[in-house]
């Protein structure tokens, strides 16, 4: 017992594996390798990129010419305050990692999803149809090239 200590409630073992919250989020989430994280990024993709307009988002699309596929969210201020907003990249974000396998993998792709804000009254099946599709589009539009 004097390997073991008592950390928020729960008994560790002094020689179980050190896992924080981070890693094992870092587990079961998107890859930060298939994030679009810098405003540069983002900014490139606007600027450059063509775009999938759909009922409940627009898509906006760039090839790469290296890197894999990333994604990106931009839910603005208009959209709700913070925890209307985090509510919507949450619902965004399990359809895209559930939808991610229908895009090609041999495609290099930066995408920016830009929900409008009748993603938060759509049924999940909805959106699951939405992010679909809106990926079958991209890939086929690109994959005519």
């Amino acid at each position: 017992m004097g390997q073991d200590v008592v950390q928020d409630c729960e008994l560790l073992n002094a020689e179980a594996p050190n896992r924080t919250r981070r890693s094992i989020k870092a587990e079961k989430g998107s890859p930060s390798s298939g994030r679009l994280l810098k405003h540069s990024d983002f900014e490139r993709v606007y600027k450059q990129g063509r775009r999938q307009f759909s009922p409940h988002m627009t898509v906006f699309y760039l090839r790469q010419p290296e890197g894999g596929t990333r994604i990106g969210f931009t839910v603005g201020r208009a959209l709700g305050g913070a925890v209307v907003r985090n509510r919507i990249k949450r619902r965004m974000r399990e359809a895209v990692r559930l939808r991610r396998p229908a895009l090609p993998r041999e495609l290099d792709i930066d995408i920016v999803i830009n929900p409008k804000k009748s993603v938060l009254t759509l049924e999940f099946a909805g959106l699951l149809g939405e992010v679909a599709q809106a990926f079958a589009a991209i890939a086929q539009k690109l994959g005519e090239k």
